[in-house]
C-alpha cells in the first residue's frame, strides 16, 4: 500500500495557545533530547543501545494530551516520546541512558526499559507487542477499582501480527476495558514494509473482527491525532469499551542507531521529512497569529537548554555497580525475585 503523504495545512482553529504551545514544546523536547541522545552514543561510551522515533512525535505528544495525569501508557522499545509526553522528568531519562543510580529505573532498565509508575508509565518493553496486553491488564485494573482510569499502549506496525495484540484486543472489547490500542504506523518493522508483513495492509481494519470502534488519522497531524484521543478517552471514561487509533507517520531515521536504513528510497524520506510534525504546527501557529516566530524560536531554545541540563546533570551522577545489581535481584533474605 502506497501511503500518500500528508501536505495539508493543520487546522487548530478553535483549540486554546495553551494547549497548542504546550504540544509544540513537548515535541520539541523529545525530539532533541533523541538528537541529542544519538550524538552522545556516536561520540561518548554510551551503555546498551537506543531506537529513535524522530518524525512520529506527534502520536505520543497528540494522545497524552488527551489524558488525565494518571492515566496509564505503556510504551516500546522506541519510548523516549512517551515518557516526555506523559511528564517523566528529562534528568532521570537521561540518567538512565548513562546508567546512573539517579536514573529513573536506578540505571537498570537504559533506554529500551524507561518507567515511572509516578507518571503512570508503565513502561517501555524491548519484546515487540509486550506492553500491549500490560495495558489491558491496566484497564481491567481501572475498571474494577472504578478509578475512572484508561490505559494507552502504543505500539508499532510490525506488533500487529504478535498473537498477544489479538489477545488483548478481543479481551478488552469482550469486558469493554477503557484501553486505547494506538498503532505508531511509521511503515516499517525493522526494514519490512506494512505491505509486505500483513496481509492486510489497512491496520486500523482489524479492529471490526473485535467488534471495537477504529480509526485511521494522519500521525504528523497532532490535533488531528489528539481529536482522536480525546475521543477514545471519552468512550473509555464513559464504560463504552476500548479504541483502536492507527496513526500514519513516518520513522526518519534508521530502526536503530547502528542502522543506516539503506532499503529505504532517498525520495520517500525527503518526501516525508518535508511533512515533518514539528514544522507543521509551528507554520500553522505563526499562519493564525498565535504567536509569532520569534516565540517559537525561544520554545525551541528552551527545549534544546533543558535537555542540555539533563545531560549536564546525568553525568555527574553516580555510576551503578555490581552491588546495584545484587540489590535488585535479590531480597533481603538472599532469596531470587521471580
Amino acid at each position: 500500500m502506497n501511503i500518500p503523504v500528508p501536505t495539508t495545512p493543520i487546522d487548530i482553529v478553535g483549540f486554546e495557545a495553551e494547549l497548542l504551545l504546550r504540544m509544540f514544546r513537548k515535541m520539541l523536547e523529545a525530539r532533541e533530547f533523541e538528537e541529542q541522545l544519538y550524538y552522545l552514543f556516536l561520540t561518548t561510551e554510551m551503555p546498551g543501545t537506543m531506537h529513535q522515533a524522530t518524525g512520529q512525535e506527534a502520536v505520543p505528544v497528540g494522545v497524552v494530551s488527551a489524558l488525565a495525569d494518571d492515566d496509564y501508557v505503556t510504551s516500546t522499545h522506541r519510548g523516549h516520546a512517551h515518557c516526555v509526553a506523559k511528564d517523566v522528568p528529562l534528568d532521570g531519562m537521561m540518567a538512565e541512558m548513562f546508567a546512573k543510580r539517579e536514573g529513573i529505573c536506578r540505571g537498570m532498565g537504559g533506554s529500551m526499559h524507561l518507567a515511572d509508575f509516578s507518571r503512570g508509565m508503565l513502561g517501555a518493553f524491548a519484546i515487540v507487542g509486550a506492553g500491549i496486553p500490560i495495558a489491558a491488564g491496566a484497564a481491567l485494573s481501572a475498571k474494577v477499582r472504578e478509578s475512572g482510569q484508561v490505559a494507552v499502549s502504543f505500539f508499532g506496525d510490525g506488533s500487529v501480527n504478535e498473537g498477544v495484540f489479538h489477545e488483548a484486543l478481543n479481551m478488552s472489547a469482550l469486558w469493554k476495558l477503557p484501553a486505547i490500542f494506538v498503532i505508531e504506523n511509521n511503515q516499517y518493522a525493522l526494514s519490512m514494509t506494512v505491505a509486505e508483513s500483513s496481509a492486510l495492509p489497512d491496520l486500523s481494519a482489524r479492529a471490526c473482527a473485535y467488534n471495537m470502534p477504529a480509526v485511521q488519522v494522519d500521525g504528523n497531524d497532532v490535533i488531528a491525532v489528539y481529536q482522536a484521543a480525546k475521543k477514545a478517552v471519552s468512550l473509555a471514561r464513559e464504560g463504552g469499551g476500548p479504541t483502536l487509533i492507527e496513526a500514519i507517520t513516518y520513522r526518519m531515521r534508521g530502526h536503530a542507531r547502528f542502522e543506516a536504513s539503506a532499503y529505504r528510497d532517498k525520495a520517500e524520506v525527503e518526501a516525508w521529512e518535508a511533512a515533518d510534525p514539528i514544522e507543521r504546527l509551528g507554520k500553522a501557529l505563526v499562519a493564525n497569529g498565535v504567536v509569532p516566530e520569534e516565540v517559537l524560536a525561544g520554545i525551541r531554545q528552551e527545549a534544546e537548554m533543558a535537555v542540555s541540563e539533563a545531560i549536564t546533570y546525568a553525568e555527574s551522577c553516580t555510576d551503578v555497580g555490581p552491588e546495584d545489581f545484587l540489590t535488585y535481584i535479590l531480597d533481603e533474605s538472599g532469596g531470587s525475585h521471580a
